[in-house]
């Protein structure tokens, strides 16, 4: 009997060995092994995320992030180009470790990843033509069915329009690098986005004034997400943590508002 309790004790052990090691291997120690950090981007998104042509390197606020945190960790930085629409499809097929790009922390998202502690405060605004600014002050408004509202397709824009404006004249517009010329163009008249989004715009284009960019129409943050792991998500967080403590990440944000993008 001795024998066979043995026998059956180490047969246990043997099966569940496997998936002990799996349980104690991590993300982290799989991107440290790599010796890859991939990071999933739009590039279409100022002071954050932008590519201004398809072959060319990304810059901004993010993708500075982005480095930084791979020297930290000893790998090399890998960006991986996405979109809004493909966006959660692309991190459920795990091409890249996380998302970074002024990614808002929504439900929905975190129901498929988790989400670093958060870097930045917002929230969404209209902006508009600078002589429309006091058209569209409220949601009520805006919510008139004589309103062209304009949205860039797949993210947290095009749903706040849809839940919020239901009876204005919405367009999807694909090219969120462009969208706010339709607006200087005549052709819409608002565009809602995140309220640091509004601020650098009108910034860029004089015609362009945010309305009240510092009491948006609902609260939102920005924040790093990643596959799940808890031992990843405690790194990413403890970075983070202290270059927000530090000032360094403040200091790389007004660097990048102040950044001269172009047209």
């Amino acid at each position: 009997m001795r024998r066979i309790v043995a026998l059956l004790t180490l047969s246990l052990a043997a099966l569940l060995a496997p998936a002990a090691q799996a349980q104690s291997a991590s993300r982290l120690d799989d991107i440290l092994a790599r010796g890859v950090l991939r990071v999933g981007t739009t590039g279409d998104y100022k002071p954050f995320s932008y590519r201004p042509a398809k072959e060319a390197d990304f810059i901004g606020l993010d993708i500075e992030l982005a480095g930084e945190l791979a020297r930290t960790m000893g790998v090399k930085l890998q960006l991986v180009p996405t979109s809004w629409p493909t966006l959660m499809k692309d991190f459920g097929d795990d091409r890249f470790d996380l998302v970074i790009g002024g990614v808002s922390v929504t439900l929905e998202r975190q129901k498929k990843g988790v989400f670093s502690i958060p870097y930045l405060r917002d929230g969404k605004t209209p902006i508009t033509r600078c002589e429309n600014q006091a058209k569209y002050q409220t949601l009520q408004q805006i919510n008139q069915p004589g309103v062209r509202l304009v949205v860039n397709p797949g993210g947290t824009n095009e749903r706040f329009a849809k839940a919020q404006a239901p009876q204005a004249q919405l367009t999807v517009y694909p090219d969120n690098v462009t969208i706010f010329d339709e607006i200087i163009a005549g052709r819409a008249d608002l565009m809602i986005t995140d309220a640091i989004e509004a601020k650098l715009q009108q910034r860029l284009k004089p015609q362009l004034c945010a309305v009240h960019p510092d009491a948006p129409f609902d609260f939102s943050e920005k924040a790093i997400l990643m596959q799940r792991d808890w031992l990843f998500k405690a790194y990413v967080d403890q970075w983070l943590h202290q270059a927000i403590a530090s000032g360094t990440l403040q200091k790389a944000l007004d660097r990048w508002l102040d950044y001269r993008w172009g047209s």
